[in-house]
């Protein structure tokens, strides 16, 4: 089945971004969120992303107008119907995906492919939720999404060569890099990027060199365009944090243990770039 229309469900950070990557490919895309100013915010961010493509010229006046118009907002999940795939993009609340889902499933036609856009919720969990495992998958798609080249494409336990294969195809189609994932705490990317971050913070804490030399070190001697402290300042210890507590509780191993400096400095509200400090001010 040829992938038309793309029904995304949450229009704020992610949501958009995928809406963005999806019309500026040529793809009619349905944007929908709980509220009316939710989905104006979201076609407004698109409008503004396109703004700052156009003054940097990898994109036109002509370009921005013909990929807005096939952005349609919308608060009724019923203008979902018309797409052929549709992708949750809600808040990452395992709750929440579940409510969302489950209300989607019924609406939708048999054939219609339901992806999450989940960064750390089980695929093969989420899609228990809907009547159509064979046509779940996880799209993760990373922040921001019209830069990021990467999307980590997640097979659940059930998940059908033919979605997986249908899904693959458009991502490459919106000019992403996709790799294919089995289902598994973190995915792949997450799973070595995290642990990462957290023992970065084991070695800040031991006092082995100074935060900026750490960064500098891993920016020099691994080609890594930004150090793992700067990226948890800029992804939130908070969540970083919360990641590690999920990794060493699925999996039971003591080599996700949070870095205490870490669980300090959340308790004390120092959570990165978004509350201005973290290990940088800013």
């Amino acid at each position: 089945m040829a992938i038309q229309t793309v029904g995304i469900i949450g229009a704020g950070t992610m949501g958009n971004g995928i809406a963005q990557a999806c019309a500026v490919a040529g793809v009619k895309v349905v944007m929908v969120d709980i509220a009316q100013a939710a989905v104006d915010k979201g076609i407004a961010a698109v409008a503004g992303s396109l703004d700052r493509l156009i003054k940097k010229e990898k994109l036109t006046a002509a370009q921005k107008d013909a990929a807005l118009a096939l952005i349609k907002g919308s608060t009724d999940y019923a203008e979902l119907k018309s797409a052929q795939l549709v992708i949750e993009a809600a808040t990452e609340n395992e709750a929440l995906k579940f409510k969302i889902l489950k209300q989607v499933d019924e609406l939708l036609a048999p054939e219609v492919i339901i992806a999450s856009n989940t960064s750390s919720i089980s695929i093969t969990q989420l899609a228990a939720a809907t009547s159509r495992s064979e046509r779940f998958i996880g799209m993760h798609f990373f922040n921001p999404v019209p830069m990021m080249a990467l999307v980590e494409i997640i097979r659940g336990y059930l998940t059908s060569d033919e979605t997986h294969d249908a899904v693959k195809a458009l991502a490459v189609r919106l000019g992403k890099s996709p790799i294919t994932v089995k289902n598994a705490p973190g995915f792949v990317v997450n799973r070595i990027l995290v642990p990462m971050i957290n023992e970065a913070f084991f070695v800040l804490s031991e006092g082995l060199a100074t935060a900026e030399d750490i960064d500098a070190g891993m920016k020099l001697g691994c080609n890594q365009p930004i150090g793992p402290l700067a990226l948890a300042d800029m992804i939130g210890l908070d969540v970083c944090l919360a990641v590690m507590e999920v990794y060493l509780a699925q999996f039971g191993d003591s080599k996700y243990r949070p870095c205490p400096l870490l669980k300090e400095m959340v308790a004390a509200g120092q959570l990165g770039r978004k509350t201005k400090r973290g290990v940088y001010a800013y």
